[in-house]
């Protein structure tokens, strides 16, 4: 049938919608949900229905198509088009298969990863291939074959080297800003380091989020090439590239239903490794309450089954096992995050900085160094830590950032936000834990990551001595009434302190 185009001003994100007057649909027979087949020349769309009973949204013989349709379709307000019923794909069958317990086939997993990344499968499609996937966990062989077929569905950038790094951590500790101080270490060793980064979720800031205060991260394919071909390394945002498409789609659904099936998250990290053509990756494992992982038994699991999965699909990984019992870094959120990196870089005091953060940096730069056999085993850390202190790596990072359009500011020029509250110890004692969940929830209503100058400022850390009234963290924010409520959390279930601790000699 053929139907006027209503261009819908707004993005639908994913998937791709369009919307029938409720009376034209029931003509069709067709409904909310169903694949509607949007044919216009010789392009054309697969989209889910929706359906209205408002004239003013959509009159009889009109199809409302949203931007990304739109833009797909290169149509016209007020263009012709005709549209059909389209079946629903096979990859919904294989889908209730996992449901039901049962292994998949590696041609079965390809095709729902080829069509959740072609936008075939809805997001209620989604949520049951994870839901099956978390059940009936994935089994090694479907781990692998789930990998495979993420990398075969997206990009790979190519780069003509025989060495290319990468790292990863799984998340879930605040202020583990490592990325940016590793990459300008490796760079400027002369080490190829593409580095892909995504934008936070429910932190208080992603990598993107952070070197975004200092230059561009939405790259091209093209400038992410020649960024990487001039200065050997680059920070990037990973979502603009389509590097395994479907990884994004399967992550939108896995959010909100608190669901991050092993496997999944395995291949996930992985396939996007080797999307950027990585020989050599470091997998960095946080443990700790609050954490993502909170028990060693989970941790060794993990690390063992990234081992497995990468031998078979040609990478070499390292694994370790780290602290995630409290933020890595004083500053929580873009702008302080970014000036605290760029601290370590400069290697200014350590007032400025956490040196725990400058450590964790060595250890991974150093671990690389190692396994790519840079340097001998052992030797990795001080290899490391003579380019951070000779200044090689600030200089390096300069590069990237203007290589990036952007340039390195005075970090203590930068702005934070306008409104503050520091909060102050109750009780003397030894701090024992931070809570990670909590300092983020606190940052993100505070504004973090939107408001790149919100966030938190630690002036004490995990196993520090504090006496009654001592600065813990100053909380930053740029609207009042974000502040007010942030402050209403409870952040002393967040921040434990042990009583009777001695004050430690300065």
């Amino acid at each position: 049938m053929e139907y006027k185009v209503k261009r819908l001003d707004m993005y639908t994100g994913y998937p791709l919608v369009i919307v029938l007057n409720k009376k034209d649909a029931d003509l069709m027979d067709v409904y909310s949900l169903d694949r509607i087949r949007v044919k216009k020349g010789k392009k054309q769309i697969i989209a889910t229905l929706d359906t209205t009973n408002s004239e003013k949204l959509v009159k009889r013989g009109e199809i409302g198509i949203f931007d990304e349709g739109f833009k797909k379709l290169k149509v016209k307000m007020g263009s012709k088009v005709h549209i059909y019923l389209e079946k629903k794909p096979t990859s919904v069958s294989h889908i209730k298969k996992k449901l039901m317990g049962k292994k998949l086939s590696n041609k079965e997993i390809y095709e729902i990863i080829k069509d959740i990344s072609n936008g075939l499968l809805n997001e209620i499609e989604i949520s049951y291939f994870v839901a099956g996937s978390y059940i009936n966990k994935l089994s090694f062989k479907e781990t692998v074959a789930l990998t495979k077929a993420m990398i075969n569905t997206g990009e790979i950038i190519k780069f003509n080297k025989k060495i290319v790094v990468d790292k990863h951590c799984i998340g879930g500790v605040a202020g583990n800003r490592t990325t940016p101080i590793v990459v300008a270490i490796m760079a400027a060793a002369g080490i190829t380091m593409p580095k892909t980064s995504s934008r936070s979720i429910t932190s208080a800031a992603g990598t993107a989020d952070t070197v975004e205060v200092l230059c561009n991260v939405d790259l091209s394919i093209k400038q992410m090439k020649k960024i990487v071909n001039k200065t050997h390394g680059c920070l990037a945002w990973g979502g603009a590239l389509n590097l395994a498409p479907s990884d994004d789609k399967i992550i939108r659904v896995e959010h909100p239903l608190s669901m991050d099936p092993t496997g999944q998250l395995i291949a996930s990290i992985l396939a996007k490794k080797r999307s950027v053509s990585a020989t050599h990756v470091l997998i960095d494992i946080p443990i700790g309450k609050g954490a993502k992982i909170e028990k060693m038994k989970d941790a060794i699991h993990l690390k063992k089954k990234f081992i497995e999965v990468s031998r078979k699909i040609g990478l070499r990984v390292k694994v370790f096992i780290t602290d995630g019992l409290q933020p890595i870094g004083k500053g929580i959120g873009p702008m302080l995050e970014a000036r605290e990196l760029i601290h370590v870089l400069k290697n200014s005091s350590t007032e400025n900085y956490h040196p725990v953060l400058k450590r964790k940096c060595l250890h991974i730069a150093g671990d690389l160094f190692e396994l790519i056999k840079k340097t001998k085993k052992g030797k990795g850390y001080a290899y490391a830590k003579q380019i951070l202190e000779s200044g090689k790596a600030y200089k390096k990072f300069k590069e990237i950032i203007k290589a990036q359009g952007g340039k390195v500011p005075n970090p203590e020029k930068m702005k934070l936000a306008k409104f503050s509250i520091t909060f102050n110890a109750q009780n003397s004692g030894k701090i024992k834990h931070i809570d990670n969940k909590t300092i983020n929830r606190m940052a993100r209503i505070a504004g973090a990551p939107y408001d790149k100058e919100a966030g938190i400022y630690f002036y004490a850390h995990k196993n520090d001595i504090v006496k009654r009234g001592d600065k813990l963290f100053t909380l930053y924010s740029d609207n009042k009434s974000r502040l007010n409520y942030a402050k209403k959390i409870n952040w002393k279930q967040g921040l434990e302190i042990k009583p009777n601790g001695k004050k430690k000699k300065k």
